[in-house]
């Protein structure tokens, strides 16, 4: 089986761009949110189970989730936001331990945004945070999606805390500098990777 590393971090950390350098060394990613969004497709029983929690005005016209009105409705509805949650993020999780299974990498890395929020991967064998300070992700916030501050500040605070992602960390890759640091601190770790794969052989 795979070395296993689960990348996660807060919005507007950079753990895409982390990812994205990890795909350009040749390292096999999944993108939780990818996966998220193949449980949920039309026909699934994902999508099923959605349409019978919320009902069928989750729905856009040709049947596929309304990702924007659901969005806006768990935004306002932490209750909703956890059924929701309840039955996607169980169904993201097989489906990432069934490739981690039955992949022929040595190294796979799982790009999972909420893995504070979802739980249940103490399978992984390494798990790693990009972190920024609040005040970084929020001007990343202004810039990329073009919001208001106080829209930022709401996103950012959605989210798990800061402390609640660092307290699961086995590793943490700094990001607050520029994309040059960054890419050297993801060498580092990406070698660090290697080397215990080396001595696990």
């Amino acid at each position: 089986m795979a070395f296993v590393v689960a990348l996660s971090g807060g919005v507007a950390s950079g753990k895409s761009a982390v990812a994205e350098q990890l795909a350009a060394h040749g390292i096999t990613v999944l993108d939780a949110d990818q996966i998220s969004r193949d449980v949920v497709a039309p026909g699934t029983p994902g999508l099923a189970a959605i349409v019978e929690e919320f009902g069928a005005g989750v729905l856009d016209t040709e049947g596929h989730l309304d990702r924007r009105a659901m969005r806006e409705r768990i935004f306002a509805d932490p209750q909703a936001r956890s059924r929701l949650e309840a039955i996607i993020h169980p169904r993201v999780r097989d489906a990432l331990r069934i490739a981690a299974e039955s992949s022929a990498a040595e190294l796979l890395v799982l790009a999972i945004p909420l893995l504070v929020e979802s739980g249940h991967y103490a399978w992984v064998d390494h798990a790693v945070i990009v972190d920024a300070h609040p005040s970084t992700q929020e001007q990343r916030l202004l810039r990329r999606d073009r919001v208001d501050a106080d829209l930022a500040r709401r996103m950012i605070s959605a989210q798990a805390s800061r402390s609640s992602r660092l307290a699961i960390a086995d590793e943490v890759i700094a990001n607050d500098g520029t994309l040059a640091e960054l890419q050297q601190r993801v060498d580092e770790a990406l070698a660090g990777w290697r080397a215990r794969i080396t001595r696990t052989r």
